[in-house]
């Protein structure tokens, strides 16, 4: 698998994704609440779902976090800054792997929606290398079909000591599985022998998805 350089601007070959198809024309198409973004691609993955089968299993949810739930993300659309870099606890986006290149999904960048692997890892992850240790992040990847059967949350993290909603919810009934009402901090976890999918650092990550004609899905 070859490893992008995320010091550097993606080229326009890159760029083109003739192999993978485009779920969404925009984001007013889909299913969003302001800081939930764990429902908001689980949303996405129903969507899939019902509307393109036949892709789920080429369809992936990603959670980025770490021990210290301290993750950045460059131009996210809630920064106030000149580079849009935004200090999540986590974050979560949508990955569809066509034959030999990946989109990106996520609801709250100022990118292109969907935005090409290559370009979303240039721009938006930039290199984990560079970074404090601190702030090094890790990818939590879960088959969209998997994601849809086992991800649960009573939203109670979005609740203050107070009670009080820290943003406001979905007006959707909460997301439920038959085992489990709330099993989200499984998923927000980057302990590779806990939870759900395949826990990655961000070179594995950004080699996987950068390459997919030569990784066996």
């Amino acid at each position: 698998m070859a490893e992008i350089d995320v010091g550097s601007d993606a080229n326009d070959e890159t760029k083109e994704n003739r192999s993978v198809i485009n779920f969404f024309n925009n984001r007013d198409e889909c299913t969003y609440t302001r800081c939930y973004c764990e429902e908001n691609i689980w949303k996405l993955c129903e969507s899939v779902r019902d509307k393109h089968p036949d892709q789920l299993t080429r369809c992936f949810a990603v959670f980025i976090s770490n021990t210290n739930k301290q993750i950045p993300l460059w131009m996210q659309a809630s920064s106030k800054r000149e580079d849009r870099l935004v200090i999540w606890d986590y974050h979560v986006i949508f990955l569809h792997m066509g034959e030999d290149s990946t989109l990106v999904y996520d609801l709250d960048t100022e990118l292109p929606f969907p935005c090409d692997f290559v370009e979303y890892a240039v721009k938006g992850l930039r290199d984990d290398r560079r970074m404090k240790e601190d702030f090094r992040r890790s990818f939590r990847v879960t088959r969209a079909d998997e994601f849809l059967q086992t991800f649960a949350s009573d939203r109670t993290h979005m609740l203050s000591e107070e009670g009080e909603w820290l943003m406001p919810p979905p007006t959707y009934p909460c997301i439920a599985t038959t085992g489990s009402k709330s099993n989200i901090q499984y998923f927000i976890s980057m302990d590779p022998d806990e939870g759900f999918g395949t826990v990655m650092d961000s070179v594995t990550f950004i080699k996987t998805f950068s390459n997919p004609a030569a990784t066996d899905t």
